[in-house]
């Protein structure tokens, strides 16, 4: 809240405006200057803090699920961490990729264009190490990659994109597919330096190494798409509610589920040794009465009670009560 003048100091602004002592005019041109603020037209901002916050969201789900697949395929445990998302020109980021880099470039479709995603040369050494029964605590020189390890990451990489795909499902459907991997940032030029770009930058932890991946996307691909990267749309879709023909096809697939049902006569504590020596025509004595009500499972959890009987000829069950959820007969 602004600070209340008391009456002498009204006066004494009244007083010095009437006098001359303070100008209206150099007040105003000194409030506007303040209101001034700087436009780099080498760096113009296209992309709204909202979308960018969307971004933000879509690439933590996506190193969540990377995380999770890394987990498993190397054995190891593995954290993703979003440090930052800011929008650059592509010269910036171009200009800071080390030689040699892993740069996987991914085609965006049904988007057109290309996105690129960078990991640090320490993290992938060590995945190459995992992947090759190491446990990826060697510190690797600098160097380039052979033709076997580019396969490996390859493979790897390929394994990734559905990871991709669902966590832009919220937005749009894509099938990201990778088009090649390259290692010299020279050849990495999948939009004009002066474009835009939003730049994820996530921190990976791989057992005992840590390391950088970036994934830049230019402006030009997510263009088409801007006004669904908007927190009212993200939200919109997540709570979108099921059709009735969704809701339909759910319930007839849970119908025709074919679940395990086991009809339980009774049961007993035979030795090992017994069961061992067991002979065709041998008897177990159950702990159920001749006559006795038979228990009737559903998976694990008793459902139905029933007399024994038989049907055509074959043994069966008759139903004659209903267990209610609480409702105990172990």
């Amino acid at each position: 809240m602004s600070e209340i003048l008391s009456q002498s100091e009204i006066d004494a602004l009244l007083e010095a405006l009437s006098s001359g002592e303070l100008d209206v005019y150099e007040m105003k041109e000194s409030e506007s200057a303040h209101r001034i603020k700087k436009y780099d037209f080498r760096n113009p901002q296209k992309i709204a803090k909202d979308q960018l916050r969307t971004l933000e969201i879509i690439n933590e789900n996506f190193g969540r699920f990377f995380q999770n697949f890394l987990s498993g395929y190397l054995r190891v445990p593995v954290k993703s961490t979003i440090l930052s998302v800011d929008q650059f020109a592509y010269s910036e980021f171009n200009n800071a990729i080390s030689n040699p880099a892993f740069l996987s470039i991914i085609n965006f479709e049904p988007l057109n264009g290309q996105i690129l995603i960078d990991v640090s040369t320490n993290i992938v050494f060590t995945i190459i190490d995992r992947l090759l029964g190491g446990d990826g605590s060697e510190v690797q020189e600098k160097r380039t990659f052979t033709d076997i390890e580019l396969s490996l990451m390859d493979s790897l990489m390929k394994k990734a994109m559905p990871l991709l795909k669902e966590a832009w499902d919220n937005v749009i459907e894509i099938n990201p597919t990778l088009e090649k991997i390259e290692t010299n940032p020279q050849f990495a030029q999948i939009i004009p330096h002066n474009e835009t770009i939003a730049l994820i930058t996530m921190n990976l932890d791989i057992g005992q190494s840590e390391g950088m991946m970036n994934i830049c996307i230019p402006y030009i691909v997510i263009e088409p798409i801007l006004d669904k990267l908007s927190a009212k749309h993200w939200f919109s879709t997540t709570k979108e509610k099921l059709t009735e023909k969704e809701a339909i096809e759910i319930k007839n697939r849970m119908l025709n589920t074919r679940v395990e049902v086991k009809g339980e006569l009774g049961k007993t504590l035979v030795k090992v040794s017994e069961i061992l020596n067991l002979q065709k025509g041998d008897v177990i004595k159950l702990d159920n009465k001749v006559g006795g009500k038979a228990k009737i499972r559903i998976g694990s959890n008793i459902k139905f009670i029933g007399d024994i009987g038989v049907s055509n000829n074959k043994m069966a069950i008759k139903i004659t009560n209903v267990v209610k959820d609480g409702e105990n007969y172990e």
